[in-house]
């Protein structure tokens, strides 16, 4: 008579949810910057399933302190922002974006992907070098594809630096005119372009600080 032996434990075989739950939390606690699902799969071992594991850890963590959420295509973990107050420094360096960079910055972040000349088409002005540059530098915009027209201009979107700065998950929570209004954001004022100044000029009397909406 054959006797028939229990089946080896496979070499590969995925470690328990709960492990999967610990490692995910390990690597997004230790992470200064969010971590995409196909970073944690890299990291993790072989047939564990990230995703699932985000999806427990995400619940456990509802109601506590610290959050896990969700910034862009990444996770992070987040102090929740009913405690942020905590977390404040006595002393803060404050660093306003000039009027232009305001505007080409909300201009990219609600058009995405748009060409320097889309830009320019919904200010009325002159992009400069520099303003592109500063947010650029800033990682909050950076490149897109290429427009499949005559010349294929390169395009510009928001990062995942710029969602996480404002707590967003994606662009599409970006708050809507009458919101921004409602928090005393916007005014009635005519729209970017309506008095034929230049770029150089808008700075300016920018100086002045007469818009605070993206400070640091």
């Amino acid at each position: 008579m054959t006797e028939i032996s229990a089946p080896e434990k496979s070499l590969f075989e995925a470690p328990p949810m709960a492990e999967q739950e610990r490692m995910v939390e390990a690597i997004l606690f230790a992470s200064a910057d969010p971590v995409t699902v196909a970073e944690l799969e890299a990291r993790m071992p072989h047939g564990a399933d990230p995703a699932e594991a985000l999806v427990h850890l995400r619940k456990r963590y509802e109601g506590r302190g610290v959050r896990v959420v969700k910034v862009g295509d990444a996770w992070a973990m987040r102090t929740a922002p009913d405690l942020g107050f905590l977390m404040q420094k006595e002393t803060t360096e404050t660093r306003k974006l000039s009027r232009a960079a305001i505007e080409t910055l909300a201009i990219i972040a609600y058009h995405q992907p748009c060409t320097r000349a889309e830009i320019e088409e919904i200010r009325g002005v002159a992009v400069s070098r520099g303003t592109v540059d500063q947010l650029l530098e800033m990682e909050w915009i950076r490149f897109g594809r290429r427009r499949m027209t005559p010349g294929r201009p390169v395009t510009y979107v928001v990062t995942q630096e710029f969602l996480d700065h404002f707590g967003l998950e994606s662009a599409r929570d970006l708050p809507g005119l009458k919101e921004l209004r409602a928090a005393g954001l916007l005014d009635n004022r005519p729209l970017p372009g309506a008095a034929n100044l230049s770029e150089d000029e808008e700075e300016a009397e920018d100086q002045v600080g007469q818009s605070e909406l993206f400070e640091d």
